[in-house]
């Protein structure tokens, strides 16, 4: 057996250590991809609200926002000492014949907080286990007698089998098998739901859609979905009893302004919640679906199928992953999360627009909402045109790239120059995110906005020639 590396051995593995083991063990073209593109050349040391420190000693304003895990931002204190304190206490994890006191105060919580009768909750690991959940829920609750789900064309849900086949736009380059019965609709258009459900139908009229997945704020696309269209799609599933599922696992705790985004439209209930991400408080995995009292009931709560809920796995609900979400909530409820992302809305909304008409050459459309908005930027030098066919065929084959490299170019020069550190999504337009935690300061918000000025000043050429000179040309991503 080989030599096996203890944790203080591992805590003083060079950067250039890390990726050989990564080569070796986890994958050659993640290691390519990453340090071809700019980034994975160093390693953090540390990492504590809006900021990180890399081992040489760089202090990088992270507005990542974890891509929507980090709400609460790095290492946020209070969760720190909740989970010290389970540890110091020696707290049990998980047990299926002991019931736990943090399932049940996690739940009675959620209950509180979300309108009607979101009342049932269920805490698997993952977002997408979390939908997956929620889809499994709808499904037993017809038991069975309908046949067909419902997505929109720009979602994304995860990239397990089942969640990935509801995932609509650019992400799907490959066709993994799914479950069956999928169909999609428009994005926002109301109309385009109506025809699905029609086209559903079965032969004696009767509907056959057991449910649709919505996210009311697709944080991969920056689209959001009007009052208009989610009163009509609650309307309509409401007629037809189709579950009513909003994917809020990005959007959850106080992202885009209200604690869910659906919750800014009163009296507005799904008949179905999924979150995840910023609901472990940026320090654990665990996710949850949150269905109305009655749809659960009505398909789980006998003796026979009690124990159907579970999704993929045996065990969930870890105590502290549990006491985690316990504090992360509480968190986002007495500090008003929803409350600093509108604060930092009225800084990011204004600036981000003015940085629109200034470099209109460079930037074709801001949107979103709250503490999380998307750049997409355009133009750029026609030599462009030449480097995308030059490029290897699995990303010259890419409608994006061009986007796509003038989205790293930006993102390389912020980090590079300005200590700012951002991403852009896989989905749709591939829109740069600005989206800094919520316990981001508002001068760091002003510092991004600067910075984002200050590098499109450049030009698009000069930031485009220097990030392939410096990053691409020499490294393409063996086998992309």
């Amino acid at each position: 057996m080989s030599e096996l590396i203890t944790i203080d051995e591992c805590e003083r593995l060079t950067a250039s250590q890390v990726h050989d083991l990564y080569r070796r063990y986890v994958s050659r073209s993640q290691v390519s991809l990453m340090t071809s593109f700019g980034f994975g050349r160093e390693l953090v040391e540390r990492a504590e609200g809006a900021w990180i420190w890399t081992r040489d000693g760089r202090r990088i304003l992270d507005v990542t926002g974890g891509v929507g895990v980090l709400n609460h931002g790095h290492n946020h204190p209070r969760i720190l000492a909740a989970r010290r304190r389970f540890a110091d206490r020696q707290r049990m994890e998980v047990h299926k014949t002991y019931f736990s006191p943090y399932v049940a105060a996690l739940s009675h919580n959620l209950a509180q907080l979300l309108p009607g009768d979101l009342n049932m909750s269920f805490f698997p690991n993952s977002g997408a286990e979390a939908v997956e959940g929620a889809v499994k829920l709808a499904y037993k609750y017809h038991e069975g007698r309908r046949g067909q789900i419902l997505h929109a064309d720009i979602s994304f849900h995860g990239k397990l089998l089942g969640s990935s086949g509801l995932t609509g736009g650019a992400q799907k380059h490959f066709a993994f098998p799914t479950i069956p019965g999928i169909g999609s609709f428009r994005y926002n258009d109301l109309d385009s739901v109506r025809d699905a459900v029609a086209r559903a139908r079965r032969q004696d009229g009767a509907c056959d859609v057991y449910a649709i997945l919505v996210e009311p704020f697709s944080a991969s696309t920056m689209q959001l979905c009007s009052e208009e269209f989610l009163r009509g799609l609650r309307e309509l599933c409401t007629k037809e009893e189709i579950i009513l599922i909003f994917d809020e696992i990005y959007t959850g705790w106080g992202k885009a302004g209200s604690l869910f985004y659906f919750m800014r439209y009163p009296d507005l209930v799904p008949d179905v919640l999924t979150t995840s991400k910023s609901f472990g408080g940026g320090k654990s995995s665990i996710s949850a679906y949150i269905a109305r009292e009655s749809i659960f009931r009505k398909a789980y709560d006998n003796l026979t199928d009690s124990l159907l809920l579970s999704t993929s796995t045996t065990y969930y609900g870890f105590g502290e992953e549990n006491v985690t979400a316990i504090e992360a909530i509480n968190i986002a409820v007495e500090d008003d999360y929803p409350k600093r992302a509108r604060a930092i809305e009225q800084i990011l909304a204004p600036g981000l627009d003015r940085i629109r008409k200034e470099h209109s050459n460079s930037v074709a459309d801001v949107r979103g909402a709250g503490a999380l908005y998307g750049v997409f930027l355009d133009g750029g030098p026609k030599i462009l045109d030449l480097v995308a066919k030059l490029a290897p065929s699995g990303l010259a084959r890419d409608p994006n790239f061009r986007v796509k490299l003038i989205t790293c170019a930006v993102i390389d020069a912020l980090y590079h120059d300005h200590d700012v550190y951002a991403y852009y999504t896989l989905n749709g337009r591939n829109p740069l995110v600005v989206a800094p935690p919520l316990v981001a300061e508002p001068a760091d918000v002003e510092y991004v906005l600067d910075a984002l000025d200050q590098t499109l000043a450049k030009g698009l050429s000069r930031l485009l020639a220097r990030f392939v000179r410096e990053k691409v040309s020499p490294r393409w991503p063996s086998g992309s």
